[in-house]
């Protein structure tokens, strides 16, 4: 038999080798000599203590191992290696069942040793694809996508659910959260969603606009209702006719202006400023707010009737640093976005850079982080955004991540904090291990179907893997 076999292969493997017709030792050394760690293990019993040992990626097998059922007992395993099934006379129907049983292929003794590194070579690039499915679908598990948002927090979840339900109907919605939670997004995806897609998306910032001029901003004004208005002009109301009208920062509103859309919510009705003829308009109204309008009925700075009319459908956004999950995802796709509208190179995140936004608070919320990542992919030299890039506070959080972080914050649950420090050393292990979830999991001492939950319920499912 020929003896010329490439010395380091390109991906080194635990192979074990079981063959009843006293082959397996050679068959194990011209894998020794290729670079494999191989075994010769003997049948039935042993090869059962090895295989549930684990570490295998490779099983060569002859069917004829006395008292043992190989594709059952690979059925038992959590990770069992990919088999190739050693026969003496392999037909084609052979091979047919070989690979019906779950064999990789079926190789015919004697085998030559280049057969042999090939059939080891494609069953592990046929594995390592299996695996790569499956970390997909593991990544995907739990992600909810609308009109571009993306999500795995529970919360977040649920609002993108009732904006699927209430996208077709005329209910008034209002949007509350802290500002930078991305409601102008949420909004606009249930324009998107909803018959009135064709028609105007119309956004009014209430905040933006000084009290005395909003009111005909809203419903428009006649010709000669106050200085400058030399001819008749249109509000946002009619502009938004057959389609969406976004109101910002509701609680901006003056008390005078909140009795006439409490009119427009009840009536549909509205007046021009300096003008008698009442008019309509088909819009649906969707309102947001980053204060407690429920504290300012209590104050006397907001009507409680009109709080009622606008949370007819109530949407209430998650900060961000109460969905530290959805940082991989949100950072993924505004990467993306910001190196193509700057022409740039799409960098990824290094693992401590992705540590280090884990860590962060984020007070502004998805707008801090869009700025933030927009900023390293301006300035970013190297190969991958390091957390220098991001901002020079992010970078002691990098080192906190790795030692475990800081952990005690007033305010905050027990359970609220025992949370936070497994999430980081989570973060902490991976970057150790480069991403490796096998070393990773050892280096923990849990199984990596543990690992793999806990990633999944704190987000952690894109950080960066190593190719084990």
């Amino acid at each position: 038999m020929s003896e010329r076999l490439d010395p380091l292969p390109p991906q080194p493997a635990r192979v074990l080798v079981c063959d009843d017709d006293g082959s397996a030792r050679e068959l194990a050394r011209w894998l020794k000599t290729a670079g494999h760690r191989a075994e010769a293990v003997a049948g039935g019993l042993r090869l059962s203590r090895a295989l549930r040992a684990g570490g295998a990626d490779v099983l060569l097998c002859d069917p004829g191992v006395a008292g043992f059922d190989v594709a059952i007992e690979l059925g038992r395993l959590e990770a069992p290696p990919a088999w190739i099934e050693l026969a003496g006379f392999a037909s084609i129907e052979d091979a047919v069942r070989a690979v019906q049983r779950g064999a990789a292929e079926c190789l015919q003794k004697p085998c030559e040793p280049e057969e042999v590194l090939l059939a080891v070579a494609r069953a592990l690039e046929a594995r390592d694809l299996r695996r790569e499915n499956r970390r997909l679908k593991e990544d995907l598990a739990g992600r909810t996508e609308l009109s571009g948002i993306v999500t795995r927090d529970a919360r977040m979840r649920q609002v993108l659910a009732t904006i699927e339900a209430v996208a077709d109907t005329r209910a008034t919605v209002l949007v509350e959260g802290e500002s930078g939670t991305g409601k102008t997004l949420l909004a606009r995806a249930l324009h998107q969603r909803s018959g009135r897609a064709r028609g105007p998306f119309v956004e009014v910032n209430c905040g933006a606009i000084p009290a005395g001029l909003l009111e005909s901003e809203l419903f428009g004004a006649a010709r000669g209702a106050f200085t400058g208005a030399t001819k008749d002009r249109p509000g946002r109301f009619e502009a938004a006719h057959g389609g969406t009208l976004f109101l910002d920062e509701i609680g901006a509103a003056s008390p005078e202006l909140q009795v006439k859309l409490l009119r427009v919510l009840q009536d549909r009705a509205f007046e021009r400023v300096g003008e008698t003829e009442t008019r309509t308009a088909d819009v649906r109204i969707v309102a947001a707010t980053n204060v407690d309008l429920a504290a300012a009925v209590r104050d006397g700075r907001f009507r409680e009737d009109l709080l009622w009319r606008l949370r007819v459908v109530p949407l209430v956004v998650p900060p961000l640093r109460e969905r530290a999950g959805d940082v991989p995802l949100l950072a993924e796709r505004i990467l993306e976005r910001l190196a193509a509208e700057h022409g740039r190179a799409r960098r990824p995140l290094s693992p401590a850079a992705l540590a280090a936004l884990l860590a962060h608070p984020f007070p502004g919320n998805v707008r801090e982080l869009e700025h933030r990542l927009e900023r390293a992919v301006l300035l970013a030299a190297g190969a991958a955004i390091e957390p220098a890039d991001l901002g020079e506070d992010l970078a002691p959080l990098a080192a906190g991540a790795a030692r475990g972080g800081a952990l005690f914050r007033p305010g905050r649950t027990l359970k609220e904090l025992l949370e936070e420090p497994e999430r980081e050393i989570l973060v902490a292990a991976l970057e150790h291990c480069s991403g490796s979830r096998k070393e990773a999991a050892a280096l923990l001492g849990i199984d990596r179907t543990t690992l793999f939950n806990k990633m999944r319920r704190h987000g952690l499912m894109a950080f960066p893997a190593r190719g084990e």
